[in-house]
């Protein structure tokens, strides 16, 4: 036993020995070791860069931010670096009048087919472009103080600044093998993380609690996002977008986002700080907080899987192709919401086409959605899979799905038709109420819906689903409350092939010829 202790000892000696050498070897750079002085008063740009230029010069390294707080305009990125945050440790944005962030680069590729922020990439607190091998990681904290967020919510302007604003936390472009993971984000700017064209890219254990989009995936390949929270109260929590910004098509695929918490329903700040202050009417939050496909939606989404999700105070799911992309091959399952601001699932195929002369209506088709519960819905909203006339959504599988609404709906509100706005932004607001308070589901085909209950808190007198241009739609096993002032399960307007079975309350009912207003 004594000989066991010693020989334990003299090997945590050696470790440790090791440990030490590492520390001071030639892959790793203290930025300190370069001037910085993380005092929270000297601007530490320069003795950053200098540290990261170094390591680039050795090969590549370890570039070490020990406790304090580092104030810093521009940190560029190099191949082969590894950023690390100790405990403690904070980078923070500095306005622009205090120093000047790299000026945006110019992008006559991209066509501006989308807005400023998603088109440039230097006018960032760090930016990384056309790197490989790089990692940002570490318990430590990135701070967008003087961060531009391209939108002012009092005055509801979106203005991104002029050249030698900052307006991102993390910008990377057309780079591969990165690894982000360990560190938190506060007040990130337009985007907290912005990745566009980037290849295998890892993102993990994030908390990002920011002023405007958490985590942005524009046309990347082979992502990984997991075990992150984000609360953004004004815009999405996490995006995935094929936009038009690299001035080529490139599509987003391969993407799995898995075990994440979505919230925009507290004040900024306070997810970080753990006390989760909901937000009052007077904060003027939007409450986003979501995850969504599109808007951007240039090239194809494919391959996704979004599972093991939990949202809050939040707005659900969003699947948007207005910009003729094509989005196929998409699962959802195991997801759970709660205080939603809007429907659980909003899809939309439009016609908007932001792109490049003579860009075509694109596609949506081979979604499944699976083992969803979603619970006091607000009542103004209504889940909704809508195309435009002349193109459907196709083959869309929903099953074990529970929703709890909030109701209110009444007898006149079941009887609209909403106009098709088809070139119109994409968002579950843009018919106006609609006229179910299930799901509205119009130019469809290829429907299947099993296992699924839905009820509401207070009295609904609108149909449970309307379904409007629907061909093949078949229904199975669902569990309904019955509407008031004799609301009907069913609102069929033009529709084809629609079977109904083992559901509560309602007959068996097969209907294989065309009905164009047929209740049941």
């Amino acid at each position: 036993m004594e000989l066991f202790t010693i020989r334990s000892f003299s090997l945590f000696l050696c470790t440790l020995n090791l440990t030490v050498v590492f520390a001071k070897g030639p892959t790793f750079f203290n930025v300190r070791d370069f001037g910085a002085t993380g005092d929270g008063k000297t601007l530490d740009t320069n003795a950053i860069n200098e540290a990261i230029i170094e390591a680039s010069n050795k090969g590549g390294g370890m570039v070490y931010f020990p406790p304090g707080r580092y104030l810093s305009a521009s940190i560029r990125l190099k191949s082969n670096i590894t950023i690390h945050l100790e405990a403690g440790s904070i980078i923070e944005a500095v306005h622009d009048s205090i120093a000047l962030y790299d000026f945006p680069e110019r992008n006559e590729k991209g066509g501006g087919f989308q807005d400023f922020g998603h088109s440039h990439w230097k006018n960032s607190l760090i930016w990384g472009i056309g790197l490989e091998n790089i990692s940002i990681q570490g318990a430590g904290l990135i701070y967008g103080k003087g961060l531009n967020p391209g939108f002012n919510k009092f005055t509801e302007v979106y203005k991104d600044g002029a050249p030698g604003s900052g307006n991102k936390a993390i910008s990377l472009k057309e780079c591969r093998n990165v690894l982000l993971r360990d560190f938190s984000i506060l007040h990130g700017g337009h985007f907290g993380i912005l990745a566009t064209g980037v290849d295998n890219l890892t993102i993990d254990n994030l908390k990002i609690d920011t002023n405007r989009d958490g985590i942005d995936i524009d046309s990347c390949r082979n992502v990984r996002i997991s075990n992150c929270s984000v609360n953004a109260p004004w815009d999405d929590g996490i995006c995935l977008k094929t936009s038009y910004g690299l001035g080529r098509l490139k599509h987003s695929e391969n993407i799995t986002i898995s075990n994440c918490y979505l919230t925009g329903g507290y004040d900024e700040g306070t997810l970080l700080d753990g006390t989760f202050k909901v937000s009052s009417p007077e904060y003027k939050s939007n409450k986003f907080g979501r995850i969504k496909l599109g808007t951007e939606s240039n090239g194809d989404f494919k391959n996704i899987t979004i599972t093991n999700c939990v949202f809050d105070r939040s707005r659900g799911i969003a699947i948007e192709s207005v910009d003729g992309g094509h989005i196929e091959d998409i699962a959802i399952s195991n997801i759970t919401m709660r205080h939603l601001t809007n429907g659980p699932i909003f899809i939309r195929l439009g016609s908007r086409l932001r792109g490049p002369k003579g860009t075509k209506v694109g596609t949506i088709k081979r979604i499944s959605i699976n083992n969803v519960i979603a619970s006091n819905v607000s009542g103004n909203y209504t889940s909704s899979i809508s195309a435009i006339p002349g193109h459907y959504i196709e083959d869309v599988k929903i099953s074990n799905m529970r929703i709890n609404q909030e109701g209110g709906g009444n007898k006149e509100e079941g009887l609209i038709f909403p106009p098709e706005n088809e070139a119109d932004y994409p968002e579950p607001g843009m018919f106006g109420r609609l006229p179910a308070y299930g799901f509205y589901i119009r130019h469809a085909i290829g429907l299947e819906v099993s296992h699924v209950k839905i009820d509401y808190n207070e009295p609904e007198a609108r149909p449970v689903f309307v379904l409007d241009d629907v061909q093949q739609a078949n229904f199975y096993n669902l569990n309904m409350e019955v509407g008031v002032d004799d609301a009907p399960f069913f609102d069929l307007r033009n529709v084809k092939d629609f079977s109904v079975g083992a559901s509560r309350f309602l007959k068996d009912t097969v209907l294989s010829h065309n009905v164009f207003r047929y209740k049941l």
